[in-house]
């Protein structure tokens, strides 16, 4: 979940993307940025250590994306400055979703005990641009066996729990009123 100052500079660095027209290239750093601090729990832990110095992260992050953009450079240097390196992954998380809404793109929430099978994919993008109206709709499938089986779909504001440990939740709640 991004917290409110995350949310400010991901507008700010929106804004300074869209005045230079490379907000698709930016948007592309920021998923690079979200995808590199997902699947490296070292950097994530750099990033949040108060031992290592400000300058330090900066250099290193500065090298590890050397190929992205300007301003998502000028991003690192701003969170830097102002002691606030370690939102870099809440910062990028909320620039894809106001790049996201400004550009009329639905972001479909899928939470499955296994991964979705692009069959089982394709069905629930269907299903998604029915329910929205849009037909521009990606998916961010999330795993987590605790639900056992079945999904869970959020769509903005909506949210259909169709797993089995909701099933299993309900029966329980049915047998409990019974009694």
């Amino acid at each position: 979940m991004s917290n409110r100052a995350a949310i400010r500079y991901a507008k700010a660095v929106l804004d300074q993307a869209n005045e230079a027209n490379i907000g698709s290239v930016v948007f592309g750093d920021m998923k690079s940025v979200q995808d590199t601090l997902a699947g490296s729990k070292e950097l994530r832990n750099v990033l949040a250590s108060p031992i290592i110095k400000g300058e330090d992260k900066e250099k290193s992050l500065i090298k590890i994306f050397e190929s992205n953009s300007d301003v998502t450079k000028g991003l690192i240097q701003i969170l830097t400055a102002n002691k606030r390196i370690n939102l870099l992954g809440d910062v990028a998380s909320s620039y894809i979703n106001l790049y996201n809404e400004a550009q009329g793109v639905k972001v479909a929430k899928v939470t499955t005990a296994v991964a979705l099978s692009p069959e089982l994919e394709t069905k629930v993008l269907a299903k998604v641009k029915e329910m929205t109206g849009s037909d521009q709709v990606t998916i961010e499938n999330t795993i987590d066996e605790s639900i056992i089986g079945g999904f869970i779909l959020r769509v903005g504001d909506l949210q259909y729990n169709a797993s089995i440990a909701n099933q299993l939740g309900n029966l329980k709640r049915e047998f409990t009123k019974s009694l």
